[in-house]
C-alpha cells in the first residue's frame, strides 16, 4: 500500500471504530509514529497532512528534527532518560511518558529556565507487566499531588501500552482501566483542570482503544510503514 492508501484505510477505520461507539470522529487525534521511517518519508507524512508525529528515542529523531523540527507537532512517546530532557524540552511539545518524580523535576526545571510549559502524560502499567515502565494505577494519585507543585508540568493526560494480542479484544480492558482511572482522578480533583486526554492504541489494537476512550491513538506500521535501517 502507499502511504496515502494507508492514510485513506486508518481514517477508515478510526470512522467506524468511532460509529461503533457513538464518538465523534473529530475526539480522536492519530499520531504518526515516524521512528522506524526515514527522513524521507517523514517529509513525506508531514507532507500529505498528518501534523501529529511521533518519536521515541531522542538519538533517532535528532537529525530529524534538525531537518523537519519546524513543521508539524512533535510527541516524544519513549522512555525518557533524565539527562536527556535537555534534549527534547521545548521541541517536542508533548511528553507521552511521565513515569517517575525525578523526571517531573528534571522537566519542570528545564521548562523554566526556558519559560514554558510541558504538557505530559502519565505513563500508567495498567496490565502490570514487568517489561513495561509506567506507574501502578494505585500509585498515581500521590504522584500527582507529589509534582503539584511543579507549576511547569502540566498534565494534561494517562498513557498506556496493553499487551500485543493476536486477538486486538484482548487488550480491552487496559484501555478501560486507564478511562476509568482517568474519571477517577478527575473526581478527585488533583490537578488544576480536568485530565482529558488518553494516548492509548497501537497499530495492533487501536480500533478497540477508540471504542474504549482513546483521544489519541499512535500509529507507526498501518499508518506510516516500517523501513530497515531508517
Amino acid at each position: 500500500m502507499t502511504l496515502q492508501e494507508r492514510i485513506a484505510d486508518v481514517e477508515g477505520r478510526v470512522a467506524r471504530a468511532c460509529a461503533a461507539s457513538g464518538r465523534d470522529v473529530g475526539d480522536v487525534k492519530v499520531i504518526a509514529v515516524t521512528k522506524y521511517v526515514s527522513l524521507k518519508t517523514l517529509a513525506a507524512v508531514l507532507e500529505a497532512g498528518l501534523e501529529d508525529i511521533a518519536e521515541s528515542r531522542w538519538q533517532d529523531a535528532e537529525h530529524k528534527w534538525k531537518e523537519l523540527g519546524d513543521k508539524g507537532t512533535w510527541h516524544f512517546i519513549g522512555h525518557l532518560q533524565t539527562n536527556k530532557v535537555k534534549d527534547v524540552i521545548g521541541k517536542f511539545e508533548y511528553i507521552h511518558s511521565l513515569d517517575r518524580l525525578s523526571l517531573a523535576q528534571e522537566l519542570h526545571k528545564k521548562a523554566d529556565a526556558a519559560g514554558i510549559t510541558v504538557k505530559v502524560f502519565l505513563q500508567v502499567n495498567i496490565s502490570g507487566e514487568d517489561t513495561k515502565f509506567g506507574l501502578p494505577p494505585e500509585a498515581v494519585p500521590g504522584f500527582l499531588r507529589e509534582i503539584a507543585s511543579l507549576h511547569r508540568v502540566k498534565v494534561i493526560g494517562l498513557m498506556t501500552m496493553a499487551p500485543h494480542e493476536g486477538d486486538p479484544e484482548l487488550t480491552r480492558p487496559v484501555f478501560r482501566g486507564l478511562r476509568e482511572l482517568r474519571d477517577e482522578l478527575n473526581l478527585l480533583a488533583l490537578t488544576p483542570e480536568p485530565i482529558q486526554e488518553l494516548s492509548m492504541g497501537m497499530s495492533n489494537d487501536f480500533e478497540v482503544a477508540i471504542q474504549e476512550g482513546a483521544t489519541q491513538v499512535r500509529l507507526g506500521t498501518v499508518l506510516v510503514g516500517h523501513e530497515e535501517g531508517a
